[in-house]
C-alpha cells in the first residue's frame, strides 16, 4: 500500500519551493513602488511569473497536505511582511481547496492541476483585504510612510470593495493560463513526473 503520510522529504520540498515562490513574489511586490496600478496588477503578474516554480512544485506533489502547508507558510509570511491577519484565513482556504482539486486528479491530471493553481493564486487577493476592511487606517498609514495623496487615491480607485471580485476572477484566470505557460517551460519535468 502506498504511503500517503507526509515525510521529512515532503516537508523539505515544501519549504524549498515556498522560499523560491516567495522570492519571485517579493520581486513582483517591489514593483508596486513604481505605481499603485501595479499593485492592482499583482493578480496578473504574480500568477504568470510564479507559474514556473509552482509547476515544478506540482511535479513533486503526490500527497495531500503539501499545497495546504505552502499556503499556511505564505499566510505567515504575508503577516510578517505587514499584510495583517485579515487575509490569512483566505490564503489557507485557497490552499486547502487547491490541494483538494489537485488530489481529485491524483496529482497527475494536468486539467485538475491547472484549476488547482488558478484557485491557489487567489491568495494574492487576500493581501488586498486590509485596503478594503481597514481602508481609512491603511490610507493614513501610507501617508505617514511618505506616499503621496495621488498614490493613495489611485490605489484605492484600483483596489476596493467594488473591484475585489473582478481582481479575484482575473487572478484565477491568470493562474489557469500561467499553469499552461509554466508547463510548457518545464515540460520535461512533467513527463518525468508522469503528469498528463
Amino acid at each position: 500500500m502506498e504511503n500517503k503520510k507526509l515525510t521529512a522529504k515532503d516537508f523539505i520540498t515544501v519549504g524549498i519551493f515556498t522560499a523560491i515562490v516567495f522570492v519571485v513574489t517579493f520581486v513582483c511586490m517591489m514593483l508596486g513602488f513604481i505605481h499603485p496600478y501595479v499593485v492592482a496588477s499583482y493578480v496578473i503578474i504574480m500568477p504568470i511569473v510564479g507559474a514556473i516554480p509552482m509547476m515544478l512544485f506540482y511535479c513533486k506533489v503526490e500527497k495531500f497536505g503539501m499545497i495546504t502547508i505552502m499556503s499556511v507558510l505564505f499566510a505567515i509570511i504575508m503577516f510578517i511582511f505587514g499584510m495583517g491577519f485579515l487575509g490569512a484565513p483566505f490564503i489557507v482556504l485557497a490552499g486547502v481547496i487547491a490541494d483538494l482539486v489537485a488530489k481529485k486528479g491524483g496529482y497527475k491530471n494536468f486539467k485538475y492541476i491547472s484549476v488547482s493553481y488558478g484557485i491557489y493564486c487567489l491568495w494574492i487577493c487576500a493581501n488586498y483585504f486590509p485596503l478594503i476592511v481597514t481602508a481609512e487606517a491603511y490610507r493614513q498609514n501610507l501617508l505617514d510612510e511618505g506616499y503621496s495623496v495621488e498614490y493613495c487615491d489611485s490605489l484605492f480607485r484600483a483596489v476596493n470593495g467594488k473591484t475585489i471580485i473582478v481582481l479575484m476572477l482575473i487572478s484565477f484566470i491568470c493562474g489557469y493560463i500561467g499553469a499552461y505557460l509554466g508547463r510548457a517551460v518545464v515540460k520535461k519535468h512533467f513527463e518525468k513526473a508522469g503528469i498528463v
